[in-house]
């Protein structure tokens, strides 16, 4: 079986986490607030709830393309980990500072700022995995398993810190 490149798988990825992502924004809710389903989709407004949109499909695309490239691309999930945490602190960072500097939660930044982090991410994967690289795959399956309890965990426990609370309402540009 000929393997697609990476570049194509990448791209692929980019495809996929867009359109998970943006339906786990309404998962939660098309399921009655279901508690399962809101373990993996966004089950309130704050920025925690909104980097699950990131990490689960980036995670799924993660666990694909270690399987699918392990030999040829032994740095594949270290690369890809490290894509996540970039991808995750994006969305962190542009969110904070944006409503510093403009003063206001504006719609339309936070959702092109989604699908900025997940192209850093993407991006990100494409330029740093290589062929016969050596890589610690083990830190970077501690690193996932530790974020993937960690968002599961608050989402019902959540400590009294500001990324877990719900921001100011978002506008849209008037």
């Amino acid at each position: 079986m000929k393997k697609i490149s990476l570049l194509k798988f990448e791209i692929i990825s980019f495809i996929f986490i867009s359109i998970l992502g943006t339906l786990l924004h309404f998962t939660y809710e098309w399921s009655n607030n279901n508690s399962f389903i809101g373990l993996f989709s966004a089950i309130n407004e704050s920025t925690w709830e909104h980097l699950k949109l990131i990490f689960f499909p980036m995670l799924i695309t993660t666990i694909i393309g270690t399987i699918y490239y392990k030999n040829k691309y032994p740095n594949y999930l270290y690369t890809k980990t490290k894509a996540i945490l970039l991808s995750l602190a994006f969305i962190i960072i542009f969110f904070y500072t944006s409503i510093g500097v403009i003063g206001k939660n504006i719609t339309i930044l936070n959702i092109a700022s989604f699908f900025i982090s997940i192209i850093i991410g993407e991006y990100y994967v494409i330029n740093n995995t290589k062929e016969n690289s050596d890589s610690n795959n083990f830190i970077s399956f501690i690193i996932l398993l530790l974020l993937t309890i960690l968002f599961i965990t608050f989402t019902f426990v959540q400590p009294n810190i500001g990324i877990f609370e719900e921001p100011p309402h978002c506008i849209f540009i008037k």
